[in-house]
């Protein structure tokens, strides 16, 4: 397995700080005091409290698996401490078809406010694509809390999440019954079989990523169980018929005394459709509760028609959550499926030059693809042989014609299926170099499943 504390640190970015007076460097993850300052220095980036020792030793955990960068200022009032933090990690994202694709996540972004304007976002940021190059991702992700930053870096807004608000009053369930139960369960018995079934609810959702090691004892409160928050946390499992696990969820209730409560969820994990109606049924019948509030969901929720009134259920804080990045177009296009057949040219345009060219698209009856570069499928095609059907060959000649033109950044935002290329067309963003070639995008592209992503990262 690639270790990404393997690559060293990028001369370009240790070059470009050096001149405003500043040290890039990797962190060492060896030495503890170095690792404590970092999580220190990202947590006041975020505006989070200082972290207290069991949330200190769960970042000190994270931090070690990854590659974790920082910039320090020689003269600041607490050198150890960085003025800026990064850090990323090679990760598998779900694509459609329920497959995955090599991609690199970023994250732990923060800039102090007494540095601001000095090209440190820049170097940080683009020394992550450059390493994500080095790892072999196809694409480079994150989640952000501010939109206007990372398009410059060739991110585009690829799968939304929103806050389900369901009015406990108003439910009166319609959906059909599960076979299998749902039942309590303490956390400390789930979480041998939980990494399991969450790897079955990620493949099954383009836009879900991996969940690294220490993510499940976190939102099962496993890392400081005796606190107030842990203790505070419910869960429950469901079992299908033959009972085999296939989903949980994790949720308090908050309430002031002989006062109704408000369940709160951010964790629901489903490895099929009978799991999600099941743990979704358990949470909007909760009693002595005025209202279930679940984050970071679908915008595509099928809760709304499981419930007589659908109104009981409303999306609120709707947001562009999981951003990508196209590295490789050939790697990345041929990893999904599409949604039906046909031969589409993409001329991309990189301002950083990992994505740019064309590239021919062809797409099979079955939606598997064969990707190449324009330049090798003008000068590596040969004849097809005398009776043959390849499908580079007849269908590619007659369908040349179609193309788009757009930037990477645009490419990203299409690629899960969850933005429309005629979306993006409508708002002047894509250009079609043929009649037909945005129609014909949007047939591939389309997904079954909508794009999400449940978790921050």
């Amino acid at each position: 397995m690639f270790d990404p504390r393997s690559i060293p640190a990028d001369q370009s970015a240790i070059d470009a700080l050096r001149g405003q007076g500043l040290d890039y460097r990797q962190v060492d993850h060896d030495d503890e005091a170095a690792l404590l300052a970092w999580v220190q220095a990202e947590t006041r980036g975020f505006h989070h409290a200082r972290p207290e020792a069991p949330e200190l030793r769960r970042s000190l955990q994270v931090a070690r698996q990854r590659n974790v960068r920082a910039v320090y200022d020689p003269t600041a009032h607490d050198a150890a401490v960085p003025v800026a933090t990064v850090d990323g990690w090679p990760s598998g994202l779900s694509v459609p078809g329920g497959r995955s694709v090599d991609a690199w996540a970023v994250s732990g972004v923060t800039v102090s406010p007494t540095h601001r304007r000095r090209g440190i976002a820049r170097a940080l940021l683009e020394a992550q694509l450059r390493y994500a190059r080095e790892a072999g991702a196809a694409l480079a992700m994150l989640t952000l809390t501010e939109a206007t930053i990372y398009g410059r870096y060739g991110f585009g807004p690829a799968a939304s999440a929103a806050t389900v608000v369901v009015d406990r009053r108003r439910v009166r369930w319609i959906g059909p019954e599960s076979p299998g139960r749902v039942q309590f369960v303490e956390p400390a018995d789930l979480i041998a079989k939980a990494p399991a079934i969450a790897r079955r609810a990620v493949s099954r959702t383009p836009g879900e990523i991996d969940r690294w090691p220490g993510f499940l004892e976190r939102h099962l409160g496993l890392f400081d169980p005796e606190s107030a928050g842990s203790r505070a946390i419910r869960v429950a499992r469901y079992d299908d018929a033959s009972g085999q696990p296939q989903g949980f969820v994790a949720y308090t209730i908050s309430r002031e005394p002989n006062v109704p409560g408000v369940v709160e969820c951010d964790l629901l994990v489903a490895a099929s459709d009978d799991a999600e109606r099941a743990l979704w049924r358990f949470l909007v019948e909760q009693d002595f509760v005025t209202e279930v509030r679940a984050r970071l969901r679908s915008v595509d929720e099928p809760l709304p028609w499981l419930l007589e009134d659908p109104r009981a259920a409303s999306m609120h804080d709707i947001v562009d959550h999981l951003w990508l990045r196209v590295l490789d177009p050939v790697v990345a296009l041929s990893a999904r499926e599409y949604g039906a057949s046909g031969t589409l040219t993409l001329e991309v345009t990189d301002p950083l030059g990992h994505a740019s060219g064309g590239f021919v698209l062809d797409v099979s009856g079955d939606g598997r693809a064969e990707v190449r570069r324009t330049d090798e499928a003008r000068s590596g095609e040969v004849p097809d042989a005398p009776g043959s059907a390849s499908r580079s060959g007849r269908r590619s000649r007659a369908q040349a014609a179609h193309g788009l033109r757009l930037d990477v950044r645009e490419l990203g935002s299409v690629y899960l299926g969850g933005v429309r290329p005629s979306v993006l067309a409508r708002a002047g963003r894509i250009e079609e170099l043929s009649p037909g070639s945005v129609a014909l995008a949007d047939r591939l592209f389309a997904a079954p499943r909508t794009p999400h992503l449940s978790i921050w990262f």
